[in-house]
């Protein structure tokens, strides 16, 4: 019999064997200093692109004021217990009602996180004779979610309607023989890619297929549609998205989530989501501090106006200096890049020591090998100057990439660590 840690010890995984160098500068950085465009990285000055701070309400004085006020009313421990038990209050009611009305929907449920709850919602809508299908390129919380289902499930090719329908039909005899139903499950924005889900054409397929539609938007909530209300909203088919999920952690610069449908598909989540039923309720404080922050939403259009004027500066500006920056449709902005993960790592040191911008590093195995992917989230904080300051550094390291500097350096490093 092995020791259960063998295989912690022989292979740290993808990620984690490069660990001893990558630690607390690509992974796990400390940024520091107040939610900006502008902080902290190891004592020197960068501006951050990796902050999901889209409509600037972090450090909102408004927001910061309401936040300051609701700690010192309620603290950070009211209510005590679940909701189901103790821990529900009618300013929960109040938001949930709110958010629903700005999604059009009948009704919401608060969650208390978007990961635990997208994972607790995937499993509480299906039973072992449902069949799932979603997008290959699906958040790894809609995989574990995924993971827990005890039925058959189906990937389709990253927005690709034929591989979508050729798994409907695959799942349709399925439902067939097991009684069952069908979910498919997509994103309004793929968060790595920034690409819209194909939500139109899926909710098309409805007439062909019975199935029943979820959607992740936790990057089109507050950034897309004419209020503001998502990916649905922008695509104009928000009717048709059964059960529509979005986070606090973008748009609204908090903590929480929440799910929105029919009354009657709440009313049944609220008894069966376990990670809400057997978790405590969502604080008061951040409560009250989505409040007052989907009110700005509601009221504030130019949040949204001053994040697509940074946006659209960035995305077109890259597209001018050359750079392949996909086919992003929302404001997610990937930048593709050629090189080894000893060569990204080299580029990224450089872009933070001596051009004095953080982004995040995407490498294998969340993209293919021998590509680089550079993730800038653009927000409403922004300003033109750091969009062109960044379009200026970003030629630069480009060049050092094609003539070979970073390879050079990352292979002085590899050899000066005996590699």
């Amino acid at each position: 019999m092995k020791d259960l840690f063998d295989k912690i010890y022989k292979d740290k995984g993808p990620l984690g064997k490069w660990a001893s160098q990558a630690e607390g500068y690509f992974v796990f950085p400390k940024l520091e200093g107040e939610i900006a465009n502008r902080m902290k990285f190891r004592g020197k000055d960068v501006i951050t692109w990796s902050i999901n701070d889209y409509l600037g309400l972090a450090n909102h004085p408004e927001v910061r004021k309401v936040d300051a006020e609701a700690a010192k009313q309620h603290g950070s421990a009211y209510p005590m217990g679940a909701r189901m038990m103790s821990g529900h209050t009618y300013l929960h009611e109040q938001l949930e009602k709110e958010l629903a009305a700005f999604v059009n929907k009948e009704a919401a449920y608060l969650l208390n996180f978007g990961y635990q709850g997208m994972v607790s919602t995937v499993d509480a809508l299906v039973s072992k004779n449902d069949i799932i299908v979603y997008d290959v390129d699906s958040h790894a919380c809609i995989i574990d979610g995924v993971r827990l289902h005890m039925g058959k499930r189906f990937t389709f090719k990253h927005n690709d309607m034929e591989s979508l329908e050729k798994n409907l039909d695959r799942a349709s005899k399925m439902a067939e023989q097991t009684g069952g139903g069908i979910l498919v499950i997509s994103e309004g924005v793929f968060g790595m890619r920034g690409e819209q889900g194909k939500l139109k054409e899926i909710v098309a397929l409805k007439k062909k297929y019975n199935f029943r539609l979820f959607v992740d938007d936790a990057h089109g909530f507050g950034t897309l549609g004419k209020t503001g209300a998502g990916t649905g909203e922008e695509q104009g088919i928000q009717d048709e998205i059964d059960v529509y999920f979005a986070t606090f952690a973008k748009s609204m610069a908090s903590t929480g989530a929440f799910i929105a449908a029919d009354q009657e598909i709440i009313d049944y989540l609220k008894y069966n989501l376990r990670s809400q039923m057997f978790a405590k309720s969502l604080q008061m404080q951040l409560v009250v501090g989505a409040l007052k922050r989907l009110e700005m939403l509601r009221t504030m259009p130019e949040l949204k106006e001053n994040l697509w004027t940074i946006v659209n500066a960035l995305q077109s500006g890259l597209k001018d200096h050359g750079f392949d920056i996909g086919n992003t449709s929302s404001c997610v902005t990937p930048v593709y890049l050629k090189g080894s993960i000893p060569e990204a790592m080299a580029l990224v040191k450089d872009l933070r020591e001596n051009y004095g911008i953080f982004c995040s590093i995407v490498v294998y195995p969340v993209i293919p090998k021998g590509m680089i992917l550079l993730r800038l989230i653009p927000t409403a904080s922004h300003t033109l100057e750091d969009v062109e300051e960044t379009l200026n550094a970003f030629d630069a390291i480009r060049d050092r990439l094609e003539n070979g500097t970073y390879k050079r350096l990352s292979a002085a490093v590899s050899a000066a660590m005996g590699d």
